[in-house]
């Protein structure tokens, strides 16, 4: 079979890392792989479709999928998962728990960010703040002029405004501007800013006991194929998944031999062994069935949130040569 070359472009983490090597394979593909910025993969495949496979934001695709479909399939291979307790900073000075957010400005860099949707998910269910509750204010982390990369039609009863032309939310929240920021990213601010923190002192101890609960590890991203390949190739995605699955499995392996440290950082064993004693040996599963009780509690959220026009499905956002795979 001739190999079809095609273009990946996933970020630098250990469980791509195998793809981006060589030494994983995706069946049938030649890949040219480019690592690149989350930011950078999602702005240019939802506004050109520029890539052939690559790794896609869970809450634009959602957006994508209510509409009807987009340039790209869904592949259950979750390229970023994350506890989002660690992604909402507030004016320490004004808000000391999660119910003085409501009335509050929340600065945000897009409001239909998958981080952001959790977050709020987060101050919903467990806090009683509903997006309705706040005044949002939307701008860029560091770059004012960031735009919303696909655009979003929000509830009446949800209050957006622009950041002032030429103020970042980073900016706004160290001068007081707005009371707190939500975004995958800390805030850029300078050294020793004063008054700014977590709204989660010990954000580990608060995710912790939300798994506990709930029995949730936030998805980010997935995985994208073009559709007019998966049209003309439907063993495409089967086989993307696959390799993706191989290269996580490949990563949790290194990790797991304490021979040598394989992260630049102390105590990575031991954290390895908390994870999986509170979240089992298959903590970042792949595939629709492990990560049905995140997905659909996920999608439940982001239409509640006005972001989806309707509900969506685990099976409708995956190509359909996803959703099993071979056992012998």
């Amino acid at each position: 079979m001739t190999q079809l070359n095609l273009s990946v472009a996933v970020g630098p983490y250990d469980r791509t890392r195998a793809l981006i090597d060589g030494s994983v394979q995706i069946d049938g593909v030649n890949p040219s792989c480019m690592t690149l910025s989350p930011e950078e993969i999602f702005f240019r495949a939802f506004r050109h479709a520029e890539f052939d496979i690559c790794e896609l934001s869970l809450s634009s695709f959602t957006v994508k999928t209510a509409q009807g479909g987009g340039p790209y399939v869904g592949v259950p291979a979750f390229v970023s998962r994350a506890f989002r307790h660690t992604s909402i900073y507030v004016r320490t000075d004004r808000i000391k728990k999660p119910e003085d957010l409501k009335g509050k400005r929340v600065g945000v860099p897009e409001y239909q960010l998958t981080a952001n949707v959790w977050a709020r998910a987060i101050l919903e269910d467990d806090y009683g703040v509903k997006p309705s509750d706040i005044q949002w204010v939307r701008g860029g982390i560091e770059d004012a002029d960031r735009p919303e990369k696909i655009s979003i039609k929000l509830p009446g009863d949800v209050k957006l405004e622009d950041a002032p032309a030429g103020k970042s939310i980073s900016a706004m929240l160290a001068e007081g501007t707005i009371d707190a920021f939500i975004a995958p990213r800390p805030p850029s601010l300078p050294k020793n800013t004063p008054n700014v923190g977590w709204l989660f002192a010990d954000p580990v101890a608060a995710a912790k006991d939300y798994f506990k609960r709930t029995g949730i590890f936030p998805i980010m991203h997935i995985v994208g194929v073009r559709r007019t390949l998966a049209e003309q190739h439907p063993w495409l995605p089967g086989a993307v998944y696959k390799a993706f699955d191989q290269s996580k499995a490949r990563a949790l392996e290194l990790l797991s031999d304490t021979s040598a440290t394989k992260v630049t950082l102390p105590f990575i064993e031991e954290r390895l062994a908390e994870a999986k004693a509170l979240m089992g040996e298959d903590f970042w599963s792949y595939g629709i069935e492990p990560a049905r009780k995140t997905l659909e509690s996920f999608f439940k959220h982001h239409h509640s949130q006005g972001l989806s026009s309707r509900l969506v499905t685990p099976e409708e956002m995956f190509h359909p040569g996803t959703h099993e795979a071979f056992k012998i």
